[in-house]
């Protein structure tokens, strides 16, 4: 349960409103997620936030389903299942199938797990990889 009164749709100020607005326009959906009517007790939150993944996930050199499922790997990691959900139900719009999903959770966890053996072991970085 959240901590703070979601703002519901009806009850939105124009400001939040345009913002519900424009979320639903850019995510081709008639719903506003529990997530943003959270945030959205306080609108400047809501606004910067909104405006960011609008950025971020803006057509770029990475696709659409590379973003999302990049956005999965870190709510998985950082152990946010509202985020791993709403991330695998975009990804899966865009094609992402339960072989392709596994293949990502296999490399997130190889990866945790060796980023925590070398944290545990505080390697030092090989001087060929400081790049130039």
């Amino acid at each position: 349960m959240p901590t703070v009164k979601m703002v519901e749709y009806e009850d939105a100020s124009p400001e939040v409103r345009a913002v519900y607005d424009d979320f639903m326009e850019v995510r081709g959906t008639d719903f506003v997620p529990n997530f943003w009517r959270t945030i959205a007790a306080h609108p400047p939150t809501l606004k910067r936030l909104w405006e960011g993944i609008k950025q971020v996930m803006a057509p770029g050199r990475l696709d659409p389903l590379t973003k999302e499922m990049i956005a999965i790997a870190v709510s998985a990691t950082n152990g946010c299942e509202y985020c791993i959900r709403s991330h695998t139900a975009a990804a899966r719009k865009l094609g992402m199938d339960d072989e392709t999903q596994g293949e990502l959770m296999a490399v997130v966890g190889m990866f945790n797990q060796t980023n925590k053996i070398i944290f545990g072991y505080q390697v030092d970085v090989d001087e060929a990889f400081m790049g130039d």
